[in-house]
């Protein structure tokens, strides 16, 4: 199996010191071909692991699958080698029989990176029109202070950032006790959100009512759709949502947290959802 992390010699300076050899550890990018019954289907750089739950995030986030039942099976191309040694980095998913595959003008004729995904008109209006489980009616409210306790819940579980200091991580959280049901990590913040609902989706959880998902990144409109295609009602970031995402939000009845560090939080979209002990004040000027 691919590796995780790689070690690498690097020089430390710091101005006005003698400059100091050092072995680090980096986050390892590699390439990862997701084919469909043979077919490809796109390609997305990613860090190593949990490649199934990845594939299978993707599919839902797609609009192709829906249920744990659809992904029947996943394998590793053995042909996809170097030197004779499986790179790990092509995996053809096998949906189940009467499951209409992707449709053709979802093939990637480009490469995803791992700083930005799959975005444009062509998915922000497909996506409108084809998920599975709205979130509008989401009966889900947070409390304020559980919320906060959030980021830092993420920090701690972040193994792989722990060693290299240059990764994302998404986790999904219950809304109502706090318990995190699971977390991954990856270069890209769209292949960790992508793990998250792959994990879900083969548990059988989707669509994830009541939930939070967390995002050690900003809020972008592709987390924001991701977040939507499996169900969930709140997106919560440590830093600011783009300008889209929140406009999205608004559009679907999703709740957008942003810049959510300490105790405090910016609310920018579905703000019933948040409860506080203290009464919102809202100023008006002019």
């Amino acid at each position: 199996m691919s590796r995780i992390t790689a070690s690498r010699k690097v020089v430390r300076l710091t101005v006005g010191s003698q400059p100091t050899t050092r072995e680090d550890v980096l986050a390892v990018e590699e390439p990862l071909e997701i084919r469909v019954n043979g077919r490809s289907l796109a390609v997305t750089m990613r860090t190593p692991g949990n490649d199934y739950d990845l594939a299978a995030g993707f599919l839902v986030s797609e609009g192709v699958i829906t249920r744990g039942e659809h992904f029947f099976t996943a394998r590793y191309c053995a042909g996809a080698t170097v030197d004779g040694e499986n790179t790990y980095n092509v995996l053809d998913v096998s949906l189940a029989p009467g499951v209409t595959p992707p449709d053709p003008s979802l093939e990637r004729s480009f490469l995803t990176t791992s700083s930005c995904g799959l975005c444009g008109k062509a998915s922000i209006d497909a996506v409108r029109t084809k998920s599975a489980f709205p979130v509008l009616d989401d009966p889900l409210r947070v409390d304020a202070a559980l919320l906060t306790t959030f980021p830092e819940a993420l920090r701690a579980a972040q193994a792989v950032f722990e060693k290299t200091g240059g990764i994302h991580a998404a986790a999904l959280f219950d809304g109502a006790t706090g318990r995190m049901l699971v977390l991954r990590e990856d270069v890209g913040r769209h292949n960790a959100v992508d793990k998250v609902i792959g994990w879900a989706l083969k548990e059988d959880l989707l669509p994830l009512t009541g939930t939070v998902l967390m995002v050690s990144s900003r809020a972008s409109f592709e987390l924001a759709q991701k977040a939507l295609m499996a169900g969930i009602p709140v997106l919560a970031a440590v830093s600011a949502p783009s300008s889209l995402a929140a406009d999205f939000a608004d559009e679907v009845g999703m709740t957008v947290v942003g810049f959510l560090r300490g105790d405090s939080m910016v609310i920018y979209a579905g703000a019933e959802r948040i409860e506080s002990d203290v009464r919102t004040q809202q100023s008006v000027s002019g």
